[in-house]
């Protein structure tokens, strides 16, 4: 049986070490081939058309053009699958620039290699490499919006407007079905995502206002590094709270909290939050099923599972156990999704009992709740 062809990557890179490292760990592949390297935006836009990549590959800071122009002008005139590989998580400004490039239509980011020993740049390659083999089979599509807005067809994106605060009003169910437990408030929401997770999480929560009257629990897969540029990146463009999650802490309405790196998010028996370094579930650590399931046993009836856009199946046992316990369970649908692998999942359990597109997530929250505080009024 004949091999598929490898994957062709180009790589925009200014630092030489950094360039060649890459360059070492992707020949080591049979599956990748790198078709063509530039030192800045300028020269990797000549370049790209003739060497037809399947993935781009940049760094964010490079002379005559960075990251974030580049990737809004290739996502104008070449749309292809962007990995963004940076170090730049070392100062808050940095750190949130990085997702900026997500804004603008990159869909994953990775940390810059720094081999430091044998096992450092075994694991580097590994992780590198299956990055770009999930990133190969993403479709993206050239938007023609201004420039603030240019974005691949899986994410929705659309400049900061203020939602208006919650207030109950009258809504009907028919867009929105609920099942079990229809007169139930909920009391916590729990989202999970891996792969284009950071953009989907972007979209569910600039359609939410300060006041929204329940706290969010977040688990995202994401390279180390990188969580605290994700939260400052999304507090800064979102009307919610975003932190990382401090044990012992009560869960607050209109605060997103996210698992801390290398530790899962649970909730002790009194509701506070706890962090535990227990083995990874699902080959994951934070996990979203460990989160889903201990949010499954304090909140049962009345907690809202979210599963977003991501590879494997992390999050698919725990959006089950959110169901059998009576809460409310939504994933993400194919078309919206980045990688349809963790809802797909869930989906085939029978965990979802809402496969919604990511636009509609949020409006179904604010449904869920309005729907409860009419009754209460009547």
């Amino acid at each position: 049986m004949k091999n598929s062809a490898p994957i062709r990557v180009f790589l925009v890179e200014d630092s030489l070490v950094a360039l060649t490292i890459l360059k070492r760990i992707l020949a080591s592949s049979p599956e990748v081939d790198v078709v063509g390297t530039a030192p800045n935006g300028v020269e990797a836009l000549e370049r790209i058309p003739a060497a037809q990549p399947q993935v781009i590959c940049t760094d964010l800071h490079m002379p005559k053009m960075d990251g974030l122009e580049l990737t809004h002008r290739i996502m104008r005139d070449y749309p292809r699958p962007i990995l963004v590989i940076s170090a730049s998580v070392n100062t808050q400004e940095d750190s949130r620039n990085v997702f900026k490039l997500l804004q603008a239509g990159a869909l994953d980011v990775f940390p810059k290699p720094n081999i430091d020993s044998l096992s450092d740049y075994e694991q580097v390659k590994h992780e590198l490499i299956n990055r770009i083999k999930v990133l190969a089979g993403v479709t993206v599509f050239t938007r023609h919006t201004s420039r603030a807005t240019v974005e691949p067809r899986t994410h929705p994106l659309s400049p900061k407007k203020k939602p208006e605060p919650f207030s109950p009003k009258p809504v009907s169910n028919s867009q929105f079905p609920i099942r079990n437990s229809p007169f139930s408030l909920p009391k916590v929401v729990a989202i999970g995502a891996s792969t284009g997770g950071p953009q989907a999480l972007y979209a569910i929560l600039k359609q939410l206002p300060a006041n929204f009257p329940v706290p969010i629990l977040c688990v995202q897969h994401i390279s180390e590094g990188f969580l605290q540029g994700l939260v400052d990146w999304l507090a800064a463009e979102c009307f919610l709270r975003v932190t990382i999650a401090q044990p012992g802490e009560f869960p607050k309405p209109g605060t997103v909290y996210f698992a801390p790196e290398r530790q899962h998010l649970q909730l002790d028996t009194q509701g506070r939050l706890t962090t535990v370094s227990t083995p990874a579930v699902s080959g994951h650590r934070p996990s979203v099923t460990a989160l889903f399931q201990a949010v499954a046993t304090c909140y049962p009836r009345s907690a809202v599972g979210i599963l977003l856009t991501g590879m494997g199946r992390d999050g698919a046992d725990g959006l089950q156990a959110i169901a059998q316990a009576g809460g409310t369970t939504i994933a993400q649908d194919e078309q919206t999704c980045v990688v349809f692998g963790m809802p797909k999942e869930a989906i085939a359990l029978g965990a979802a009992q809402h496969i919604l597109a990511i636009g509609e997530i949020a409006p179904m929250l604010l449904n869920r709740i309005s729907s409860y505080s009419n009754r209460q009024e009547h």
